[in-house]
């Protein structure tokens, strides 16, 4: 029996269940990662220009917020 189970050890080519943990796990820290860059340098461009006055739009059903009063 224990020459079966070593023998059938030897012939296994595949990855272990940790290695393919470890890469999937690291698949997704990277793709996380790249998302994170993406997101910081669009708020990057976005404090690069000065705020807008946004049009009065009169389809617009809720209010979202309320005028200023200097």
């Amino acid at each position: 029996m224990n020459a079966l189970i070593l023998a059938s050890e030897a012939a296994e080519t595949g990855l272990d269940g940790h290695t393919w943990s470890l890469l999937i796990g690291g698949g997704i820290f990277v793709a996380l990662m790249i998302l994170l860059l993406i997101t910081v340098s669009y708020t990057n461009v976005g404090n690069r220009h000065s705020v807008k006055d946004e049009e009065q739009d009169i389809h617009r059903q809720f209010k979202t917020h309320e005028p200023h009063s200097h």
